[in-house]
C-alpha cells in the first residue's frame, strides 16, 4: 500500500470493523424483517430497531463522551449541517436497503450491489468536491482500474450468486 504518511495502521482495524459490520448488516436486517413475521409491516418494524440502535450509539454514546471529557458543546452551523446531511443520507439508504428486500432483492445480490456501487459514487463525488492538484489527467490508471474492477465485482457477484440451499420444513406451533 502506499504511505500516506499515516504512522500508525490502527485505522486499519478500525476500518476492517466497518467492513465487517456492514458486511453482516443486510443479512441481520433481512433476518430481523423475517422474524417480525409481519409481511406487511415486518420491515418497518425492524427499522424502527435500527434507529433505537442509532440513538444508542450514534447519539448517547458521544454525548457521553462529551460529557465525560468536558467538551465543549459549541458547533459550527456548516459541520452541524453537513453532518446532520451525512445523517439523513446513510437513514436513507438503510431505508432503500428494506425496500429493496421488500421489493424481491435477494440481500446478497442487494448488498453487493451496495458495497460495489458505493465506492464508486464516493469516488466520483469525493473527486468532483476535491479534484486532484494535477486535474484529472493526474488521475493513476490504477485509481480507475480500482473503480472499475469494483463494478465488475458487484456484476459478476450479482449475476452469479451461489443459488439458495433448499426451503427448510415449516415449524409447527404448539397448540
Amino acid at each position: 500500500m502506499p504511505d500516506n504518511g499515516q504512522a500508525s495502521s490502527l485505522w486499519m482495524l478500525y476500518a476492517f470493523g466497518t467492513v465487517v459490520c456492514w458486511g453482516v448488516y443486510g443479512i441481520l436486517l433481512h433476518s430481523g424483517v423475517v422474524a417480525m413475521n409481519d409481511l406487511q409491516y415486518g420491515r418497518y418494524k425492524a427499522f424502527f430497531w435500527v434507529g433505537v440502535a442509532y440513538f444508542l450509539f450514534a447519539v448517547l454514546a458521544p454525548a457521553g463522551i462529551l460529557l465525560a471529557t468536558g467538551a465543549s458543546w459549541s458547533m459550527p452551523v456548516k459541520g452541524l449541517t453537513w453532518s446532520l446531511v451525512a445523517g439523513v443520507a446513510g437513514a436513507i439508504g438503510a431505508f432503500c436497503v428494506l425496500v429493496a428486500f421488500a421489493n424481491k432483492g435477494h440481500p446478497a445480490v442487494v448488498m453487493s450491489i451496495i458495497f460495489a456501487g458505493a465506492p464508486i459514487v464516493n469516488a466520483a463525488v469525493a473527486l468532483t468536491v476535491h479534484p486532484p492538484a494535477g486535474g484529472l489527467a493526474s488521475i493513476k490508471w490504477q485509481f480507475i482500474a480500482g473503480i472499475l474492477l469494483a463494478a465488475a465485482g458487484g456484476t459478476l457477484v450479482t449475476l452469479y450468486k451461489p443459488p439458495p440451499g433448499p426451503a427448510k420444513p415449516a415449524v409447527e406451533k404448539p397448540k
